[in-house]
């Protein structure tokens, strides 16, 4: 980025972590930076790899399935040490369905209890059935409504000092019986929404790069988009939701 005022993304294991075309958010990102006039560089970390997190602004752990999601944890728990100053100097990070289950103590996979970072006070065990289809969450970080696609076994349980990403309007969220959807740590945003998750929600991906360029130049203040296309897709998954839900 040389002199350019910008930003750096982490993008940890894009080989593994890509279900529902995670990989999406990075894009997204990259795309809303650009517009501004603004840098952006993409670290991508690969199994074998040590994640080094210096001069990085944002985190991005993606959603894969039980077999991706051990070997990436394998991977996460070496650089632990280096996640954890990460998060407590007010790093951004994006965890995505697995990538969030394991920010917690732990997760359950199959009946064997599996180490998480323990970087948000919270665990996932499971539950069945599975909760599958589209859901729409009320959050405080964005003016729209998020909507997408959830599908997992886990029912993941908040500490009583972490709060949640928003409140479940259609759909399951955590854990299908508190109405509650993800979870808001320091700059941690943790979430079951795939789709992937940010094209149709530009307030979420606004939201995590304030909070980058913020913690980076003391300003987080971003220019308006036109976010006509996007917002219509935003609308057209609550129609679709809400006509599931009601009709």
């Amino acid at each position: 980025m040389g002199s350019q005022r910008g930003l750096c993304i982490a993008h940890m294991y894009p080989e593994l972590l890509n279900l529902y075309g995670d990989s999406g958010n990075v894009l997204v990102m990259r795309k809303r930076l650009t517009w501004r006039g603004l840098g952006c560089e993409v670290r991508e970390f690969h199994v074998g790899d040590r994640p080094r997190l210096s001069g990085v602004d944002i985190v991005l752990i993606g959603g894969g399935s039980d077999r991706e999601q051990r070997i990436v944890c394998d991977c996460l728990l070496k650089a632990r040490r280096e996640l954890v100053s990460f998060v407590q100097d007010g790093g951004v990070l994006l965890a995505v369905c697995g990538g969030y289950q394991l920010l917690g103590h732990s997760y359950l996979m199959g009946d064997e209890k599996v180490p998480g970072l323990s970087l948000v006070d919270l665990y996932t065990d499971r539950g069945s059935p599975r909760l599958v289809g589209n859901i729409v969450v009320q959050s405080r970080i964005c003016a729209q409504p998020i909507v997408g696609f959830e599908n997992h076994g886990g029912r993941t349980h908040l500490g009583a000092g972490v709060e949640p990403l928003g409140s479940v309007l259609f759909g399951y969220g955590n854990d299908g019986e508190t109405g509650e959807e993800g979870c808001l740590y320091r700059n941690v945003v943790g979430t079951y929404v795939h789709g992937p998750l940010l094209p149709k929600n530009p307030g979420v991906a606004d939201y995590l790069l304030g909070k980058a360029l913020e913690r980076r130049y003391a300003d987080g203040a971003l220019t308006p988009l036109d976010d006509g296309a996007e917002l219509a897709a935003n609308r057209r998954a609550l129609e679709v939701g809400g006509a599931h839900r009601f009709g």
